[in-house]
């Protein structure tokens, strides 16, 4: 590799989040413990978070690899001699006071029993990761199951820590919505989630959100070797009717359990070998997010054309979508509810009709997720420059996150127009809850007791 080459290796993104899973392992390894095992699916952070454990500590490393598991000792042929035997390099290795063994699950026979070995003795100090969904030696297995060591199952990234992620990776604040994309295609994959990013990056997609320092995604997921990689076992059914099925659900999903829309027995199959699943509501699903656009890439265009459901064909589905956040409203009820159709149509870089966004706004602000809901007014202003709903979701977000400017219209108010096109209708002077918001928001609270009193400010 020349110098050249070099400079284009990427560099590792900043270690983020993870602070509790971080200080178990960290506290596993003090002196008088014996260990750790560390498992998890494939990508989800388990190396890093290991590497990141050990820094600055005297320890000695191993790993298995495919291509060396009918090798005996092969991981650890830079620490022991050339012919050993299993006693011999448990006396060996003894010595070690922390031994990291990375994928432990594609160690050789010889190189799992030396590590339960060492396990069962207890003058190392053992920090063992494997791969969750993977066959795994059963010297390695037995570390857990035998409570040698406790296990730590890593779970995916909470959705605000790869937020904070994505920021240090992209060098940039990405808007909420993008955020929520990103994290819902990986599902906890973080190596799935760099690539992704690179090539949104790197193809010019992310674009500015005006009136933000943010930027936003929108367009087909590009399909990258590990986008295609993930994917690889939806492209080899060569049914036609599994195809089919498939493909119906990519462009049009959720569907109904219609004998005269899909084939119920096709349906079947797929549900059992975990490619499809049904919801509570009886609607047919892709069982992972990034299932679509993969098969949607791969289909040819007349077969697009003729399964794609196009922006103006969503609003049963988009409404039904809209109903059900308004129920959850009345009653409060502010857990997470599926929303594919309003998802689909920003992803796709459509727009969401207004009075739609403005729901989804309100959602996301009575939860709590304030700049997520002024994503969603800025998408439904994108439909109705001068919507008032959409306008005053958006003041309240910005005025319940602290964010409004000193000055500006209406005595205060943010400029709600950022992004909208110029001659739109101008904004309309802000009701007193609103009103009330936005005072507090600048620290005027004697102007905010006074505007609420002309509405309310929990509205």
């Amino acid at each position: 590799m020349s110098a050249r080459d070099a400079k284009t290796l990427p560099l590792p993104w900043p270690f983020t989040g993870r602070a509790d899973e971080l200080e178990l392992v960290r506290r596993s390894l003090a002196a008088g413990r014996g260990g750790i095992v560390v498992t998890g699916p494939a990508g989800r952070g388990k190396t890093r978070l290991v590497t990141e454990a050990v820094r600055g500590t005297d320890c000695a490393r191993a790993a298995g690899t495919p291509e060396t598991r009918g090798i005996p000792f092969a991981a650890f042929a830079h620490l022991l001699p050339e012919s050993v035997t299993l006693h011999r390099a448990v006396h060996l290795l003894s010595g070690v006071r922390l031994l990291l063994v990375d994928d432990a699950h594609l160690l050789d026979d010889s190189s799992a029993a030396l590590v339960h070995q060492l396990a069962v003795h207890g003058r190392t100090r053992l920090l063992v990761v494997a791969t969750e969904g993977a066959p795994v030696p059963g010297a390695v297995s037995r570390l857990w199951t035998g409570e040698l060591l406790p296990r730590l199952t890593l779970e995916p990234l909470p959705r605000d820590e790869t937020a904070d992620l994505l920021t240090a990776g992209a060098g940039t604040a990405l808007e909420p919505l993008t955020v929520d994309r990103l994290h819902r295609l990986c599902r906890g994959d973080l190596r799935l989630l760099r690539e992704l990013l690179t090539a949104v990056r790197e193809r010019g997609l992310l674009t500015p959100v005006p009136g933000t320092d943010e930027r936003a995604w929108r367009g087909p997921v590009p399909l990258t070797p590990a986008v295609r990689e993930r994917a690889a076992h939806l492209l080899d059914h060569a049914r036609p009717e599994e195809r089919e099925t498939l493909d119906r659900l990519a462009f049009a999903e959720p569907l109904p359990l219609d004998p005269d829309t899909l084939d119920l027995r096709t349906l079947e199959r797929l549900e059992a070998e975990g490619l499809v699943r049904v919801d509570d509501d009886g609607r047919a699903r892709l069982a992972h997010p990034l299932h679509g656009p993969v098969l949607r890439a791969a289909a040819g265009r007349l077969r697009a054309r003729r399964l794609a459901r196009t922006p103006d064909r969503c609003g049963p589905a988009l409404a039904a979508e809209t109903d059900a956040l308004n129920r959850r409203i009345e009653r409060a009820d502010v857990r997470d509810i599926p929303a594919p159709v309003g998802e689909w149509l920003v992803a796709e870089g459509a727009p969401v009709p207004a009075g739609d966004a403005a729901v989804r706004a309100r959602f996301a602000r009575l939860r709590g997720r304030l700049r997520e809901a002024a994503a969603w007014a800025r998408e439904g202003l994108r439909d109705d420059a001068g919507d008032p709903a959409c306008l005053t979701e958006l003041a309240l977000a910005a005025a319940q996150s602290g964010e409004v400017p000193p000055s500006g219209p209406y005595g205060g108010r943010p400029q709600l127009g950022a992004g909208v096109p110029r001659g739109a209708t101008p904004c309309p002077a802000p009701d007193g809850g609103v009103a009330a918001w936005l005072a507090a928001g600048r620290g005027d609270l004697d102007g905010a007791v006074r505007a609420a009193v002309d509405g309310n400010p929990y509205d």
